[in-house]
C-alpha cells in the first residue's frame, strides 16, 4: 500500500469522495457575514472532527465489520456501489442539490455550522467512512496503514485550504466552472468504484 501509483489511487478517492472543490461554495453560503477569523475557525473546528471521525472508522471500522459478520469483500462491493451512486449524483447534480438541502436545513446565524453540517455530514460523510475503511482494509502494513491516514488528512487538509479561499475560487471558477469540475470528479470516481467492486468479487473468488 506504499507504491506510489496505490497511493494516488487512494488520493484521488479520497479527495473525490471529500470534494473539497464543492464544499467551498457551501462554506461561503453558510459562513456569510462572518469575519475572516470567524471563519477560521468554523474551518479548523469542522476539519478537526471530521479527521477524528475518519480515524476513528480507519482503525475500528474493519473491526466493527467483523463484530457483525461482514467480510472484507461485502463491504468493498457494498462500498463500491455506494461510491458509485455517489457519482451518479455528482454527474447529475443530485449531491450538490443534496448537500445544498442539508446546508440550508441546519443554517441559523445563532449556531455553528462546523460540527454540523459542515464537519457530518458534508466532509465525514457516509461516502468518505466507506472509503477509509475500504483503504485501510487494504493496507498490509502498518507503513500502508500510515500512509493510507496521511492521504485522509492531506485531503482534508486541502479542505481547509479551499474553505480558506472560498470566496477567490467562486469569483475565479463561476458557477459553471464548479459544476464541470464537479462533473469530472464524478466521472472519475465511478471508474475507482466499479475497481472497488471487482476488488471485492475477487476476494469471493468471482473474478479474475
Amino acid at each position: 500500500m506504499t507504491d506510489l501509483p496505490t497511493l494516488i489511487a487512494a488520493f484521488t478517492a479520497m479527495f473525490i469522495v471529500i470534494d473539497p472543490i464543492g464544499l467551498a461554495p457551501l462554506f461561503i453560503a453558510m459562513t456569510q457575514g462572518m469575519t475572516s477569523g470567524q471563519r477560521r475557525k468554523i474551518a479548523v473546528r469542522a476539519c478537526t472532527v471530521a479527521i477524528g471521525l475518519l480515524l476513528l472508522f480507519a482503525v475500528f471500522g474493519e473491526a466493527l465489520l467483523e463484530f457483525v459478520g461482514i467480510s472484507m469483500p461485502a463491504f468493498r462491493i457494498a462500498g463500491g456501489v455506494l461510491l458509485f451512486i455517489t457519482a451518479l449524483d455528482m454527474l447529475f447534480e443530485r449531491r450538490q442539490a443534496r448537500r445544498q438541502d442539508n446546508a440550508d436545513d441546519a443554517v441559523d446565524p445563532e449556531q455553528d455550522p462546523s460540527i454540523f453540517p459542515l464537519a457530518i455530514p458534508l466532509i465525514a460523510g457516509p461516502g468518505a467512512i466507506a472509503t477509509i475503511i475500504l483503504l485501510t482494509g487494504q493496507a498490509d502494513s502498518a507503513l500502508g496503514f500510515g500512509a493510507v491516514l496521511g492521504v485522509m488528512i492531506l485531503v482534508i487538509a486541502m479542505v481547509f485550504a479551499m474553505f480558506m479561499a472560498a470566496g477567490l475560487l467562486e469569483r475565479l471558477l463561476g458557477k459553471t466552472g464548479i459544476n464541470v469540475v464537479t462533473r469530472l470528479l464524478g466521472m472519475l470516481l465511478a471508474a475507482l468504484s466499479v475497481q472497488f467492486i471487482l476488488d471485492g468479487l475477487k476476494g469471493f473468488g468471482l473474478a479474475g
